[in-house]
């Protein structure tokens, strides 16, 4: 049976119990065909949208049996390239699975589908007092945030999300079920398996529930932005900030053109094109008001211009939401133009130097780009801006990119702080962890997913 024809037999098989959500409509699969990547798009053979663990692992056994690639998708938000089925294969879209199973007050955690979001889940959890903190700054699925090891505005406080899950489901290959981990918070018995797990990128198995840890609602909450005349300034701020213990919730870097961008896309008034700290600080009323005044007296010693609080909520999710728009803010700066986002993460007390060398090393270039980082546990982003369409262009932003992490390699630090591997970053794994550790990874790979039917051409090259 060659390729077309594993194709159409597990087509065939799977529209016996998926009927219609078993699509081969070429718009439904140009919609699967990448996501906010610059790799080119790959039309799978089909996408299917399972509801259910069963129906998952009945489509996973048909693929295996047959050889033919499967390539999870939740919302197709992914920066690396993850959801591009560079194999064709079928399309595994579990975004219809939302449902939330269970929510235990008293034990504050909870179980869910892959495909609940950040904001639904939150939005279902407000009248109970508690929250999922978790925030990639995207309409991103939880699934998808396992599968990455994804992070985000508030892990400088909460962590990422590899701290706040507590168990997996999860289908193997030839779909067989299993399930990791549980509800206690600690355990010591046999291997850690939602560990690996949590950032495989759908290359080890398909995430169908996810058990997570809830946090209670803080009883204030309180923000402010603080600029500062040089990008050197702001940053050495933030160093200062988390050697002194302060327990900031969120402290956000936005350099002198991401400002200008987010300024003119989400109407920012009365701020300048200045480096900018969006910080947030939670906890009793009383607490709140003492770790603001340290930053602030922080701040001012490396010659803040200004320190402007924002305690009301209205005017609080404006200036978050305004971060959170930062990338098509900076996409919108130059029109016409797409972007490509590093990634690198260093240890806290070499972030000045990572900052400031990327931001020199990208104005070097003569393409324009953008810092934003989550600089509290030391991860930032530049966004690298070139002209749609232009070959030339997309490879100088792609070398830039290259320079750029391997300045944040030199200074201890990697490839990849959140967002991942999948295809745009798997030049760098060998390089940061080595030929040995490097093989050892394959070895999981293939002693899990023997055919090499998921997510196939991510985190490896072949």
């Amino acid at each position: 049976m060659d390729a077309s024809e594993a194709v159409e037999a597990v087509i065939s098989a799977a529209r016996a119990f998926m009927g219609d959500r078993l699509s081969v409509n070429r718009t439904v699969r140009e919609q699967h065909s990448r996501g906010e990547d610059t790799t080119p798009p790959t039309l799978p053979d089909a996408v299917a949208f399972a509801e259910t663990t069963e129906e998952v692992s009945r489509l996973l056994a048909l693929c295996h049996q047959h050889g033919v690639a499967v390539t999870p998708f939740g919302a197709g938000t992914s920066l690396e390239g993850h959801v591009n089925p560079v194999r064709r294969g079928v399309s595994l879209d579990l975004s219809r699975m939302t449902a939330v199973l269970e929510v235990n007050e008293e034990d504050m955690d909870c179980l869910i589908e892959p495909g609940v979001t950040r904001q639904a889940l939150n939005a279902f959890l407000r009248d109970k007092g508690m929250f999922f903190p978790v925030d990639p700054g995207s309409h991103c699925t939880i699934g998808g945030m396992c599968a990455t090891r994804a992070s985000g505005t508030n892990a400088v406080r909460y962590g990422t999300i590899r701290e706040n899950v507590l168990g997996l489901e999860v289908v193997l290959a030839d779909g067989r079920v299993i399930e990791t981990g549980g509800r206690t918070r600690k355990a010591s018995n046999g291997y850690d398996l939602t560990r690996l797990f949590i950032g495989s990128e759908g290359t080890l198995g398909v995430i169908t529930k996810v058990r997570l840890r809830l946090h209670g609602i803080p009883e204030a909450v309180s923000a402010a932005v603080s600029q500062f005349p040089t990008l050197e300034a702001a940053v050495e701020t933030v160093i200062t900030v988390m050697q002194s213990g302060i327990p900031v919730a969120r402290i956000e870097l936005l350099d002198d053109d991401q400002m200008e961008a987010c300024i003119r896309y989400s109407k920012l008034t009365g701020f300048a094109a200045a480096p900018t700290l969006f910080l947030e600080f939670h906890g009793s009323p009383a607490a709140v008001r003492e770790q603001a005044a340290a930053v602030e007296t922080i701040a001012r010693d490396f010659g803040a211009a200004s320190f402007a609080w924002a305690t009301e909520a209205e005017e609080r999710n404006r200036l978050w939401q305004a971060r959170h728009d930062a990338y098509w803010a900076a996409v919108a700066l130059k029109p016409g133009h797409r972007g490509i986002t590093t990634d690198v993460c260093v240890p806290i007390s070499r972030l000045a130097e990572a900052v400031v060398g990327a931001k020199a090393t990208a104005r070097d270039s003569g393409l324009t780009s953008c810092i934003v980082g989550h600089v509290g546990d030391g991860n930032f982003h530049c966004l690298i801006l070139f002209p749609e369409g232009d070959p030339e262009a997309l490879e100088r932003a792609w070398a830039l990119d290259r320079a750029i992490v391997a300045q944040g390699l030199a200074l201890g630090g990697t490839c990849s702080g959140e967002h991942g591997i999948g295809l745009g970053k798997r030049e760098f794994l060998e390089q940061e962890h080595g030929a040995e550790a490097l093989a050892v990874m394959r070895g999981l790979k293939t002693s899990l997913d023997p055919r090499g039917i998921l997510n196939p051409g991510k985190m490896f090259r072949n």
